[in-house]
């Protein structure tokens, strides 16, 4: 009898998931665990390899052993992870020489405006599809190899590998078999030729990378390797994994949106606007990123992206830091009883601006304060926040498409708050289509291990399993739009150039 199931691992910027899917792309039990965020100075974001990877395995036991799935039910397991992040560790021992650098994390800016200067920034664009920007790996890279104790020479030497968390995972599970990445990751690091589908000789000598520490690159749904046998571990030895893709478009994998044109926006630490191009690279106008989505039955599939570095983390914000409220619910409560923000607005720069400013300079800041704001306007101006941010986004990537999407397909964590998707349809005018199952992302993976072993035998099959929640329809009168949004503008323009460099 064919496996029943595939097994998806979601490591994400916070925590660490496993979610178990049947083969109509449902949930059949899920596990999350936590791990600790590290934040060694002002702008320096890190975790600890160590423990992702245990949270992962702990997740992984606790499906298996509250769901009484069989695991040789299990046909494979894909995985889906936070791109960027990057790790750096002995080839031999397996122990990390430093943390992880997180992709938040901006200690690399000084550096990132020297090859701006040194004028590298259209070779890098051409090449990679990024701009130059301390949120992508190479420069972490760098920096690991610049200020840990002897890691040049071990890494010269072939001492240390590097990787994305997916192949760090991947590493780990198969006991050093096995050192891969997808397309769609290695396409962030700044070192990835998107034309040629290899990594750049240049830019590694340019930043001191030896290429002896990069993984093999192989598309995102095949067999990289099965999972080796581990005390404690057993259940899952032998389970192929089978798919591997960044968490942004392994959502859009994962929301069906297979056709050219189509996009998705993921509600997370983070928001993720991303386009599918087809076989066509799309070269931004708008300072979007253009990268590659997926490598499936032998074609390339691109995408363009734009990203908003602060989202669902502002919310948490409001709530950890702030006080403001109690959980993110309240957040929606709150911002329900007020009919507008009363003339705030906030612009969530907490760790610098991304598309389509790219300002690592731009700090967070609230205007339009008078004495007649309260909480409940605070919170309201916090979801607007991130609706702007995303329709900055949309309108650039529609310039940049000339494409005129019909809907946006919508997931993640902050997805739920249905005031926040109407003001996203309002802002947008486009109507926002959110799904049932709002776990696209580790859909994504899931599918694509699927593919791999024959639990789905097309994208068709796949497209099939989708179901509607609810669609948000735009209603908003396109004067008071139009006034919310310029002024969301001017208030952007105050936060940018904040920090001194």
């Amino acid at each position: 009898m064919a496996a029943k199931y595939v097994m998806a691992l979601d490591q994400g910027t916070t925590s660490s998931r496993v979610i178990i899917f049947n083969k109509n792309g449902e949930i059949v039990t899920k596990s999350q665990t936590e791990f600790k965020q590290y934040y060694p100075q002002n702008g320096w974001v890190e975790h600890d390899p160590n423990e992702i990877l245990f949270s992962e395995m702990q997740a992984i036991l606790a499906v298996l052993r509250n769901s009484k799935i069989n695991p040789k039910d299990i046909a494979g397991i894909g995985i889906t992870n936070q791109r960027e992040t990057t790790v750096v560790w002995d080839r031999e021992t397996g122990k990390p020489v430093y943390n992880a650098i997180v992709w938040q994390c901006r200690r690399t800016a000084d550096y990132c405006e020297q090859l701006k200067e040194e004028g590298l920034g259209e070779y890098i664009k051409e090449t990679t599809g990024l701009l130059i920007d301390a949120y992508f790996s190479a420069t972490k890279i760098k920096w690991i190899l610049d200020n840990v104790p002897g890691a040049r020479e071990r890494a010269e030497k072939g001492e240390l590998l590097f990787g994305t968390v997916d192949t760090w995972l991947i590493w780990n599970l198969t006991c050093g078999e096995v050192h891969v990445t997808d397309y769609s990751n290695a396409c962030r690091t700044m070192l990835f030729d998107i034309n040629k589908l290899q990594w750049d000789e240049f830019l590694c000598n340019k930043l001191g990378i030896p290429m002896c520490m990069l993984p093999q690159v192989k598309p995102s749904s095949c067999i990289y390797g099965h999972c080796a046998k581990f005390p404690g571990m057993e259940e899952i030895a032998g389970i192929p994994i089978a798919g591997a893709i960044g968490d942004q478009p392994g959502a859009l994998f994962g929301q069906g949106c297979f056709e050219e044109g189509q996009a998705k926006n993921t509600y997370g630490t983070g928001c993720f606007l991303l386009m599918n191009t087809g076989e066509k690279k799309i070269t931004s106008r708008s300072n979007l990123l253009t990268g590659i989505a997926w490598g499936l039955d032998g074609k390339i599939t691109y995408d363009i992206e734009g990203s908003a570095f602060n989202a669902g983390s502002v919310i948490k914000w409001l709530r950890d830091e702030l006080e403001l409220i109690k959980d993110a619910h309240e957040c929606d409560v709150f911002a329900e009883e007020v009919e507008d923000s009363n003339g705030l607005y906030f612009v969530p720069a907490f760790t610098g601006l991304g598309a389509p400013y790219w300002d690592m300079y731009a700090r967070g800041c609230m205007i339009g304060l008078t004495r007649a704001i309260n909480k409940k306007h605070i919170c309201r101006a916090v979801l607007e926040s991130i609706t702007f941010q995303m329709t900055d986004l949309l309108e650039a990537m529609m310039k940049d498409s000339n494409i005129i999407l019909k809907d946006l397909r919508v997931d993640g964590g902050a997805s739920v708050s249905d005031i926040m998707m109407q003001i996203q349809a309002d802002m947008t005018g486009v109507n926002v289509n959110r799904p049932v199952n709002r776990e696209a992302t580790a859909l994504g993976a899931a599918y694509l291990a699927g593919l791999a072993t024959g639990v789905w035998k097309d994208t068709a099959e796949i497209e099939e399993n989708r179901r509607v929640d609810k669609i948000f329809v735009p209603s908003m009168e396109t004067t008071k739009r139009n006034d919310m949004y310029s002024n969301w503008k001017r208030a952007v323009e105050r936060s940018r150039n904040w920090e001194q460099r």
